[in-house]
């Protein structure tokens, strides 16, 4: 189940007075996204989530502790990922894109989704982080580059996840290496059906890379 979002122009206030819709609906670029229900979602293994934990779709919680899994197997991994954010509310993507500090909303959106336009807000995605930090100025192009960001590329798509925003996306979003989204590892397995119509139009017109079969 999936609560209805708020109207686009709410949402946006308190940061900026309204925010376009294009005719296809999409806001400042970002498809349009409910809200999973409280009681789809539940908790990730402990210790992976960081600020506070890390709530998720109950269907992801299998491939993810799988993945988890396989990543402490091998020494180049072991120990080391983590998930800076997981499901995020509406009201908590409100809040998200309005501290951005650029005062230009169509700027904000290139880094952050709009309320109501966030894959967060499904359960279905995850921005993974990698611990220790190498707090590199350039964050996209220093955490593609460790050895964990490269086993992710290579083993994410084994366990149903795909990267939603790679370089170059047509979409016009910020390219996010560490942000992926769970869609299942076919389409018969379990809850995927529903991830992947969910999903479906973003996949058809903006394609993740790596992206699952």
């Amino acid at each position: 189940m999936f609560a209805l979002a708020l109207p686009a122009d709410a949402l946006a206030q308190g940061c900026e007075a309204r925010a376009p819709v294009s005719a296809d609906g999409r806001m400042l670029g970002h498809l349009p996204y409910g809200e999973a229900a409280a009681a789809d979602l539940i908790s990730a293994p402990d210790g992976f989530g960081l600020r506070g934990g890390c709530r998720i779709r109950r269907e992801v919680l299998a491939d993810l502790q799988r993945l988890l899994a396989a990543a402490s197997a091998d020494p180049s991994t072991r120990g080391t990922l983590r998930a800076v954010s997981c499901h995020r509310g509406i009201a908590w993507q409100q809040s998200v894109f309005c501290r951005e500090f650029n005062p230009n909303a169509a700027d904000r959106a290139i880094s952050v989704a709009p309320p109501g336009h966030s894959e967060h807000s499904t359960g279905y995605a995850i921005d993974f982080a990698i611990r220790p930090s190498p707090n590199c100025p350039d964050a996209e192009a220093c955490m593609a580059a460790l050895p964990a960001a490269k086993w992710l590329r290579i083993n994410a798509p084994r366990y149903g996840f795909e990267q939603s925003f790679p370089g170059g996306n047509k979409q016009g979003v910020k390219w996010e290496p560490w942000h992926w989204r769970w869609v299942g590892t076919s389409a018969t397995a379990p809850g995927a059906a529903r991830a992947r119509f969910l999903f479906a139009r973003a996949r058809r017109d903006f394609p993740a890379e790596p992206a699952v079969d």
